[in-house]
């Protein structure tokens, strides 16, 4: 065993001298940081292609990245990262590797630690999980903590001296990312999103709120990586140094890529990223290194410019400016009173009944006017509007719906849709709903397309129902994605679905549970065709004081019965309804035998429900009507 006295003068071969005496250099300010390149870059460029797991080879070829973490050690690095980027169990999953998760990530941590010896860093590298967290999606903010710990776990036990997390844009995940790191002890943590050009990260948050964060979660040195070249990140640096008095960093890629004979070509040459580090130093930018297609060439022009640039660092402190930006965000919409008259009676206990009709396929649209009027005359409180329901094209649900409102002054309840829309187009569209004055919006996830006609249409699923409802409800208090202010606040009443007769209705419970939480106002369940499901479901929903309203949908026949059965995600038709059904010998007394069981089904669950929302199967308003 080696005593410390035997050791050379600076080296730092015990774990705790080595993290506590990086932890000291970066406080005192003198030191400025040379963290190394892109290690998937130097794989790629070595035969490893993108249909495998760069990770993986921490244990199939061990070798090869010993190699590359030494190459730029030569170069002049200081800090290596381990090659683990994307060694987290989900996106392991995609290859069938999240069986080897530990394995891997200890691997890698081990391969670094050999190859840094006694005067390099070493630095366990977190990236993204690859899926939507909330309150953009289904994974929590506790099982986001758990994915990223049992990562950061087995880097520990490989001798990392500190933890980088890069590549992140959404702000909520590299927080849990930071808990899991900071659970496992007083390890120093570089934290770093990517934005775009103008310093945006994914969801629009601008960098002086989000290295802010980053500087309030306890991130040792704050900054971004990626982006187009270093240029923009150069411009980035002024805001985020106003923002934070946190050690920056900066980790461009090597410009933009070109493809050239199949292979993707960095053109930022090495000369460009020294120049780049240079003037990063000149700004009181600390740490620097590259992220994609950034190569010991590159790094050893950076640590050329830093090695010249020395006597200019000084250990002045970085001014710590105010911002002004919202701390919380609202969960509930602005103003007291209810936004539109279908609130108004949800919250004052009146049992409301909407009526569904279906946007036209063309653009005739007197149709749905006149049905709508009809509505209206009837006392009818709104019209649904689906969005493309069963993944078909239709003319938009929100132009059906505002020239409803428009043209016959009836409410719509607009259904909006995650399908087809990414995070911008599905923020555009509800400000702009907000701007023509639709005020009701039931926040839905969408039938994927392989359901309608166009099965090979592209869904887009950025959010789903749940990041939707935080979406409109971020919107409500005044607030965009990315926690701008868009001035006036939006008024929305948000409704979402409910499926009573999930096959799952843990899962369908504990959706639901997360919709309330993220700011749902009231429900609309799938169509009820068994009373005793609804009861059950509500029992359970009766605890969130939501107001739930019943779906109701009257048989037209045997055919669509059936049709409802096996062919409707989320539907379930008792069979004995179905026997009822097909009982009837023709078209007229099956429609009659449909109507009846929809009144038997008013019947049971009226007292329990706050109002209906029933379907007028191909447009039969009076149907529908005939059920009230």
């Amino acid at each position: 065993m080696t005593s410390k006295s035997s050791l050379q003068e600076g080296s730092l071969s015990f774990p705790c001298e080595r993290i506590s005496r990086f932890l000291k250099l970066l406080q005192e300010g003198q030191q400025a940081f040379l963290f190394d390149g892109g290690v998937a870059t130097q794989l790629y460029e070595k035969g490893i292609f993108i249909n495998r797991s760069f990770d993986e080879v921490n244990l199939s070829q061990a070798e090869l990245i010993s190699q590359i973490h030494k190459q730029y050690i030569q170069a002049g690095t200081q800090v290596i990262t381990t090659n683990t980027w994307g060694a987290n169990r989900l996106k392991l999953q995609n290859y069938g590797l999240d069986s080897q998760l530990f394995e891997i990530n200890l691997r890698g941590a081990q391969i670094a630690r050999e190859s840094a010896g006694d005067v390099v860093w070493v630095a366990g590298c977190l990236g993204p999980l690859g899926v939507r967290i909330e309150p953009w999606g289904p994974t929590s903010f506790d099982e986001a903590k758990e994915f990223f710990f049992e990562q950061a776990k087995a880097l520990q036990q490989g001798g990392v001296d500190l933890f980088v997390l890069e590549g992140f844009a959404d702000l909520n995940e590299i927080h849990q990312a930071i808990r899991a790191v900071k659970s496992l002890g007083d390890y120093p943590v570089i934290a770093m999103m990517t934005t775009n050009d103008d310093g945006q990260t994914l969801f629009g948050t601008e960098p002086e709120w989000f290295v802010r964060k980053l500087d309030e979660w306890g991130a040792d040195a704050v900054g971004v990586n990626g982006g187009n070249g270093p240029a923009p990140l150069l411009e980035l640096a002024k805001r985020l140094k106003s923002a934070t008095s946190k050690p920056l960093i900066l980790k461009p890629n090597a410009g933009l890529p070109r493809q050239v004979d199949g292979r993707l070509i960095y053109m930022a040459s090495p000369e460009y990223m020294g120049e780049f580090a240079r003037q990063a130093l000149l700004q009181g930018v600390r740490i620097l290194g590259g992220c994609s297609g950034t190569t010991p060439q590159h790094i050893r022009a950076m640590s050329g410019a830093i090695r010249q640039g020395a006597a200019l660092r000084g250990g002045e402190a970085v001014a710590n400016l105010q911002v002004t930006v919202a701390s919380e965000f609202n969960s509930q919409p602005s103003g007291t009173e209810p936004s539109s008259r279908w609130s108004r009676g949800i919250a004052d206990g009146k049992f409301v009944v909407s009526i569904e009709l279906l946007p036209p396929k063309g653009l005739d649209i007197e149709k749905l006017l006149e049905r709508s009027a009809q509505c209206k005359t009837a006392g009818i409180d709104a019209i649904n509007i689906p969005d493309g329901p069963r993944a078909s094209a239709r003319m938009s649900a929100l132009a059906a719906a505002c020239l409803i409102e428009q043209k016959v002054g009836i409410e719509t309840v607009l259904h909006y849709a995650c399908r087809d829309r990414n995070i911008l187009g599905i923020q555009s569209d509800l400000i702009g709903a907000a701007g023509l004055g639709l005020r009701n919006i039931l926040c839905v996830t969408g039938d994927p397309p392989k359901l309608g006609p166009y099965p090979t249409a592209t869904a887009v699923f950025d959010i789903d129902a749940i990041g939707l409802v935080n979406m409109a409800t971020r919107l409500n208090s005044g607030y965009d994605l990315g926690g701008t202010s868009i001035g006036r606040a939006t008024g929305f009443s948000i409704g979402v679905g409910a499926n009573p007769m999930a096959p799952d209705l843990r899962k369908e419970f504990d959706r639901f549970r997360y919709k309330v939480e993220a700011g749902a106002h009231w429900a609309i369940t799938q169509p009820v065709f068994d009373a005793e499901s609804l009861l059950r479901f509500l029992d359970f929903s009766s605890q969130f004081k939501v107001p739930i309203i019943a779906g109701i949908w009257p048989l037209m026949s045997l055919r669509n019965a059936e049709f409802m059965a096996n062919e409707v995600p989320g539907v379930y038709v008792p069979p004995a309804l179905i026997e009822r059904m097909r009982a009837r010998n023709t078209t007229e007394d099956q429609r009659k035998e449909g109507l009846q069981i929809a009144h038997e089904l008013i019947a049971q669950i009226k007292p329990h429900v706050q109002g209906l929302q029933i379907s007028a199967p191909l447009g039969q308003v009076e149907l529908a009507l005939a059920l009230i």
